[in-house]
């Protein structure tokens, strides 16, 4: 199963209202393990960095003069994504810039698979704060380099707080218990029997007191039941 951990940063609140993204970050996982595989880009948004937005993220448009437009990067960013099921903190947001920068650069939506994780925070924590650095802090995962927005920063600690959400450390642990279990039996099943018996460690006179113990027990005693199916 893949899914794609995915964060963007804007200009601002609303594509309707003019706002565009200038910043894309997305992380695999692949059976809920990260790949190492990522992608990331930025965008010159064609327009003007408010105030506001540029104290989140710190993306100026003097830095993003030289950058490419989204109508440039959209087909690389589709190809990475494909088909697999995103994963974002407050998909609506995210989504919705998504496919108005997808419709102004004349190309078809996104249909994928989506899973919000302020909704599944909703659901496994009800009544809590659910912004990432308040679950960072909940499930003890170090955000200290967040000082700013950063869409690639900000998929990769979504990244392990949507694990914690589903339980996806422990689900790998215990697949890789599973593997380390199924190789361990394959190997004992795999020893070659000795190519001859150990030799005995009793020795003839211990043998012998035995037998003489065995026989003072009398015959309906389990010794001499025990020696008679030995016998050959």
């Amino acid at each position: 199963m893949r899914e794609i951990v995915l964060d963007t940063e804007t200009t601002g609140l609303s594509p309707q209202g003019g706002d565009r993204l200038v910043e894309i970050g997305c992380v695999e996982l692949v059976n809920h393990i990260p790949t190492g595989r990522t992608h990331h880009v930025y965008i010159n948004p064609e327009r003007s960095m408010p105030e506001e937005a540029f104290r989140v993220h710190g993306l100026s448009e003097d830095f993003l003069a030289d950058k490419p437009v989204f109508r440039m990067v959209a087909e690389e960013f589709r190809a990475f994504i494909g088909d697999a099921t995103l994963v974002i903190h407050n998909a609506a947001f995210d989504m919705g810039f998504l496919n108005a920068e997808m419709e102004w650069a004349g190309l078809p939506g996104l249909d994928n698979p989506v899973i919000d994780t302020v909704m599944v925070a909703r659901q496994k924590h009800p009544g809590a704060r659910v912004s990432l650095d308040a679950l960072c802090k909940h499930y003890g995962i170090d955000n200290s380099r967040r000082t700013l927005h950063g869409a690639l920063l900000d998929s990769q600690i979504l990244a392990e707080v949507y694990l914690e959400l589903i339980g996806g450390k422990q689900v790998s642990l215990a697949l890789v218990a599973e593997i380390e279990t199924t190789i361990v039996t394959a190997a004992r099943i795999a020893v070659p029997p000795r190519p001859a018996p150990l030799p005995g460690r009793v020795s003839a006179m211990e043998a012998e007191a035995h037998a003489a113990f065995v026989a003072s027990l009398g015959e309906g005693a389990l010794w001499a039941r025990y020696e008679e199916q030995r016998q050959p």
